[in-house]
């Protein structure tokens, strides 16, 4: 036996920790036991059950998840290996990791690198890797940290928390825009070198306004996207990987074709396992475990219901670190 956070829908949504058994687990290559995971917006859209991102039911939770191969039959993967997961629709259409046993799919795993634990391969999670995969965007392109200032929206949040960080370390002057000020001092101890509030960014403006941002990392969507877009400096990039404000993007050709800026768009849940392992070493070597043990709450299996109502309510700050 062994717990899961389970979630049914079939007269009506639950979500509650169970005991599940081994046989029950969907097919996979290895076997893992999964010593921590992580809780990321889409869990707390899964847990909550604001929007349909279970496609198959029932479904246990968690996007992600860090631990040991029990047992393999992959011919990359043996007994003993320490791994990381992300996404590849685990949580959605497969069984997920907000469980203490997980059967996976070999080809999905990363090797756990060297410079971290378990415990903060999940602190950095699918949110923290997505922002790696943004800076590399912004590398990709061109942004330097000489060019000027780097935008990172939803800044309190787990992709901009992890981005400020690493774009401090990176050498870039980052400013943070939130809709918590009081949080001002947390995102300076992270590298920030200034605080913008999230009203300046989040009702509609100008199509074209003036120029201020080298590149942004945009974890929120919709007005404040276009906004962003619309303040990006010549030649800038816009790295977009969220939806917290909305799906919808109300802008217009003109950054593009009178600035030639950027919109680069990231994936993160189907990412080919070369980026992800690329995103991986460049965390392993670029992220400051200091400033990631900052992030971090840690809370058991039983807490993590009542924590992705809270991260729905944009009642936290950082990373939640669910010990399995």
């Amino acid at each position: 036996m062994f717990k899961a956070l389970v979630l049914r829908n079939q007269d009506l949504f639950s979500a509650q920790v169970e005991d599940l058994e081994e046989s029950q687990l969907p097919l996979g290559d290895v076997l893992v036991d999964i010593k921590y995971s992580t809780l990321n917006y889409k869990d707390g859209l899964a847990i909550t059950n604001k929007a349909p991102v279970v496609r198959t039911w029932p479904m246990v939770a968690g996007i992600d998840g860090s631990g040991t191969i029990l047992e393999s039959s992959h011919p990359n993967w043996k007994a003993g290996d320490q791994f990381i997961h992300n996404g590849w629709g685990v949580g959605e259409t497969h069984w997920g990791c907000l469980s203490q046993r997980a059967r996976l799919n070999g080809d999905w795993l990363v090797k756990l690198p060297t410079a971290f634990t378990s415990r903060q391969a999940m602190a950095i999670g699918t949110a923290g890797y997505t922002a790696m995969l943004c800076i590399l965007a912004l590398e990709k392109h061109g942004v330097k940290p000489s060019d000027g200032e780097v935008l990172v929206t939803g800044a309190t949040g787990g992709v901009g928390s992890v981005a400020i960080a690493l774009l401090s370390k990176l050498g870039y002057s980052v400013v943070a825009a939130t809709g918590k000020v009081q949080e001002e001092h947390y995102l300076k101890s992270l590298g920030a070198t200034s605080i913008i509030e999230r009203q300046a960014l989040s009702e509609q403006g100008k199509p074209f306004q003036k120029e201020r941002w080298a590149g942004v990392v945009d974890s929120v969507g919709s007005f404040t996207l276009a906004n962003v877009l619309a303040q990006t400096k010549y030649s800038g990039t816009v790295a977009a990987c969220g939806l917290a404000q909305g799906t919808d993007l109300p802008s217009t050709v003109m950054p593009f074709i009178l600035r030639g800026i950027t919109l680069a768009g990231i994936d993160s849940v189907m990412a080919p396992l070369e980026k992800r392992q690329e995103a991986w070493m460049r965390l392993a070597t670029d992220l400051d475990v200091e400033k990631l043990e900052t992030m971090i709450e840690e809370i058991p299996l039983t807490q993590a219901i009542k924590k992705a109502q809270q991260l729905m309510d944009a009642k936290l700050s950082g990373r939640i670190v669910v010990k399995l």
